[in-house]
């Protein structure tokens, strides 16, 4: 191991060893005449990282996701959307690339997991060929080396390569070309930089604290009192302190958090800084700073922001990105994975299911319930999910989302659900949790959590109601998997059976009895002991018929094969045939103490089938208990 890790740190030695660059300023300009992508400006910088890794689309050409956000930003693809659209147009040189990107949604929404990606991959990024950034050696802010560049030579280099200078040097870097370098930019020497936000290199983080002991010096710099006595002039370059976070995150990116909390008197530094892409600091003139200033804040704090006309300046120069809750369970659960994964409970077995019932309801408890529609929550959930219902289409999916446009602004985050979920985790000894234990440390969470009020609280608990009944479907039919084994082959063969003797019905045709091999007419009993599983009455039986008929008509025309999965009602009816077939031996074996060696081994069977689904031997006997208190004769 010990031998291992030092052949890691070798080679990460070796890395840094290999990026590291130093040429002359001549150097510099033949690589930038061959690679102009390294003049990029600090939003292209981003975009060009954001569309690195490509773009997932469906068949139809239709955009899915970034792949860059992928295992880190979940279930918000129109937030993805809408951020690099923001970097594509900032990277063409238009007008948004002089806003504050600000973040806007509820807490726990992903906002700032979004910066910290961002923040994160650009350091990563600049360490690559592609994102490769170089500076000049002894800038204080890792400018631009062709600032240096006179305004004819600037208009060469654009007219002959396209490349645009934008930007004058620093007070240091002017200081150095009038007085070291007599003028002359190519005694000028430039080396290659790597972004770090613990070095303070591209990435700068301010955090607002007490207005009465933070200091603007923190955004701008400051004085170098032991500095001036040598130089004897306040505004000589050497005797200031380049080292304000803006002057960091020059050529990258400027984290403000909760920017609408800082004191005003530091976001007035922000309206030249966005408008004009220049900073003031004291006896110095405008300095030109070329970088991504970006923000988050809650809905509340905005609107209190908005409602302040003092604030109408700096209201212009935003360009305000709203970041809601994601409304996919399927998405939803990749979070709680991740962020139990980041956990110290990787003892702790998770049971199939749990994170999905954790899921659903922090879903629900994001949906608007008075949006004008009479569709069930639950089923509502559903859809979003992606999960096609009967009598619904994509387009009535859209217009349900439209309704109700502040779906996922409000209801629990997924903090809030994860410290739900810990307080089952982090009981002593535990071992194992299932979704009756999730649901339990849920409500326990809403009991004891001081900001769900009275009304809420009711509110969330009918919800959790309504899980736990979901929650019976989806075991049930877990088990029921479990009991019978070739379930799928079971549902198909029962699949086919029922399309025979449809068409058998609907043709008036004649079958072969398997048995007695007589003709005889289609088995009503049975095509009703199927549809009477989802509830289809006697006189709505021929509908339905027609309606699966149709269906596989229809794939037919299109070459394709009427499967077990073709038709969701159908689908669930089967599932609940075999079920039912089999319901009476599971109540047996479930709610019986002593059990004969035939049905411990059925049930041995049943529990070794589980655990291949992914249950533990101690959550598989769980379960089954308690389905066995659930289940009716």
């Amino acid at each position: 191991m010990a031998r291992d890790l030092n052949l890691l740190l070798e080679e990460n030695l070796h890395r840094s060893r290999t990026l590291a660059w130093e040429g002359s300023f001549s150097d510099y300009l033949h690589l930038v005449i061959e690679q102009p992508h390294l003049a990029a400006k600090s939003h292209e910088r981003i975009y060009r990282m954001l569309m690195a890794p490509g773009v997932e689309k469906d068949e139809k050409g239709n955009l899915i996701h970034y792949r860059f956000f992928d295992n880190e930003i979940f279930g918000i693809p129109e937030v993805q959307e809408a951020i690099v659209d923001y970097f594509r147009a900032a990277a063409q040189g238009m007008e948004v690339r002089k806003r504050v990107l600000l973040l806007m949604g509820p807490p726990a929404g992903g906002k700032s997991t979004i910066v910290t990606l961002l923040k994160r991959r650009l350091a990563e990024w600049t360490r690559t060929d592609a994102g490769a950034v170089y500076a000049l050696k002894g800038c204080p802010l890792n400018e631009d080396p062709l600032h240096l560049l006179p305004e004819n030579a600037r208009e060469q280099l654009r007219s002959d390569y396209g490349i645009v200078v934008e930007g004058d040097p620093c007070p240091v870097c002017r200081y150095r070309l009038e007085n070291e370098w007599g003028g002359d930019p190519r005694q000028a020497r430039v080396t290659r930089v790597h972004f770090n936000e613990a070095a303070r290199v591209g990435i700068g983080t301010f955090t607002p604290s007490d207005p009465k002991s933070q200091d603007i010096s923190e955004l701008i710099g400051s004085m170098n009192l032991s500095t001036v006595g040598a130089y004897g002039d306040e505004s000589h370059p050497y005797a200031y302190k380049f080292n304000g976070e803006l002057h960091v995150a020059n050529r990258g990116v400027m984290e403000f958090i909760e920017l609408l909390k800082t004191d005003h008197r530091f976001l007035y530094v922000l309206l030249t800084l966005a408008q004009e892409q220049v900073i003031k600091a004291p006896r110095y003139p405008l300095i030109y700073c070329d970088e991504v200033v970006i923000s988050h804040t809650n809905e509340a704090e905005f609107q209190r922001f908005l409602a302040d006309r003092t604030n109408e300046a700096l209201q212009d120069r935003m360009h305000v990105i709203r970041v809601h809750y994601n409304l996919r369970v399927s998405e939803e659960e990749k979070i709680y994975r991740k962020l139990i994964t980041h956990g110290n409970v990787n003892n702790v077995h998770v049971a199939p299911l749990t994170l999905e019932v954790a899921a659903m309801f922090g879903v629900l408890s994001r949906l608007d319930e008075k949006s004008g529609s009479n569709i069930k929550p639950i089923d509502k959930m559903k859809l979003y999910n992606g999960d096609m219902l009967e009598g619904w289409t994509e387009h009535q999916v859209r217009e349900l989302r439209e309704k109700a446009p502040r779906e996922g602004m409000e209801g629990l985050g997924p903090r809030f659900i994860i410290d739900g979920l810990g307080k089952a985790m982090g009981r002593p000894d535990v071992q194992c949790i299932n979704p009756l234990d999730a649901i339990r440390g849920l409500l326990d969470h809403l009991d004891r959590h001081p900001t769900v009020t009275a009304e809420s609280k009711e509110r969330y608990k009918n919800l959790l109601a309504q899980v736990r009944k979901e929650y019976d479907r989806l075991i049930t039919k877990d088990v029921s998997r479990a009991f019978v084994h070739a379930f799928e082959e079971q549902a198909r063969g029962m699949v086919e059976r029922y399309l025979q003797e449809t068409m058998a019905w609907k043709q008036k045709d004649k079958l072969t009895d398997p048995v007695t091999g007589e003709p005889r007419d289609a088995d009503e009993k049975f095509l009703r002991s199927v549809e009477e599983q989802i509830g289809v009455a006697e006189h709505a039986k021929k509908e339905f018929r027609e309606e699966v008929l149709t269906r596989v008509a229809y794939l037919a025309t299109r070459g394709q094969r009427f499967d077990y999965t073709s038709h969701a009602r159908l689908r669930e009816a089967v599932e609940g045939k075999i079920f039912a077939d089999v319901r009476g031996v599971m109540k047996t074996i479930t709610r019986t103490q002593s059990l004969d060696d035939g049905q411990r081994k059925k049930l041995e069977a049943v529990i070794g089938q589980l655990t291949s689904d992914g249950y533990c031997d101690h959550c598989a006997r769980e379960v089954l208990r308690y389905l066995g208190s659930i289940i009716d004769a």
